[in-house]
């Protein structure tokens, strides 16, 4: 897989993060708010990490 697929991936990503927040907007959430930060979180740390590893230019 070159570079540029992963890329592309990793946009797909990004983009699916915003259904998590929007489900963090959910006040019925109950305890699986717990979870989907954890989601935020540890997706958030993979995308610096990725960022990290192949700087953009």
């Amino acid at each position: 897989m070159d570079v540029q697929t992963i890329r592309d991936k990793v946009e797909t990503i990004k983009a699916k993060r915003e259904a998590l927040i929007r489900l963090l907007e959910q006040p019925d959430l109950g305890t699986l708010r717990i979870d989907v930060n954890q989601a935020l979180e540890e997706m958030d740390d993979l995308l610096e990490e990725f960022d990290r590893t192949f700087p953009a230019g």
